[in-house]
């Protein structure tokens, strides 16, 4: 079958999010260490991408840990600079797709606020010619009712799509349904493979 919709994770796919290296420029990588093996805050994250309310769990698990919530709160007040900065040539992929007619969704685990902070910044956020975000949709990849919901709601399934992210287990649920897929290690192999589809020509793909 044709390929009909491309679909993009966003985290490391479109904007990096590295969490880790934030805080290790700020407070220094042993005290990082410390800090998320001590709380659970890709918990606390997931939590948020599932739809709770980002300021409020962020500061309830700031006051159930007193020993870090100065730390716990950064993660609130200066979230946008885990996530970034944009992938440009992951943008450029996106923005040749739709120029060629084809369509690109996104696929993202991502909190309602939160996608509303990056989407100020990144302003392509908004323009996927569909939207299917875990915080509004109520479940994270790669629990395979996400990808189904992605189906009815598009009428695509199967191999009318390529699906890439960053994260194996993700990848493994899309594949498992039928998808083509690509695992994102970096734009250029990306590129790689929208050509080699013949979704992009190698001058579009730069």
């Amino acid at each position: 079958m044709t390929i009909k919709a491309v679909v993009f994770d966003i985290g490391n796919v479109l904007i990096e999010w590295q969490p880790e290296r934030f805080f290790d420029s700020v407070i220094g990588g042993q005290r990082r260490r410390e800090m998320f093996a001590n709380v659970d805050l890709h918990g606390m994250n997931d939590r948020v991408d599932m739809g709770e309310n980002f300021t409020d769990m962020v500061m309830a698990t700031a006051d159930a840990n007193p020993d870090w919530a100065p730390e716990i709160r950064l993660w609130h007040d200066r979230w946008i600079d885990m996530a970034a900065p944009a992938i440009d040539r992951s943008v450029r992929l996106m923005k040749a797709l739709q120029a060629k007619g084809t369509p690109v969704f996104s696929l993202t685990n991502f909190g309602i606020q939160t996608y509303d902070i990056a989407a100020r910044v990144y302003p392509f956020m908004r323009e996927f010619d569909r939207d299917f975000i875990s915080g509004h949709m109520g479940v994270i990849k790669p629990d395979p009712q996400i990808f189904q919901m992605l189906e009815d709601e598009s009428g695509l399934s199967g191999d009318a799509l390529i699906f890439t992210d960053d994260r194996a287990d993700n990848i493994a649920s899309a594949k498992a349904r039928g998808w083509n897929t690509h695992l994102f290690s970096d734009p250029a192999g990306w590129a790689d493979r929208l050509i080699a589809e013949g979704l992009l020509s190698e001058e579009e793909a730069q």
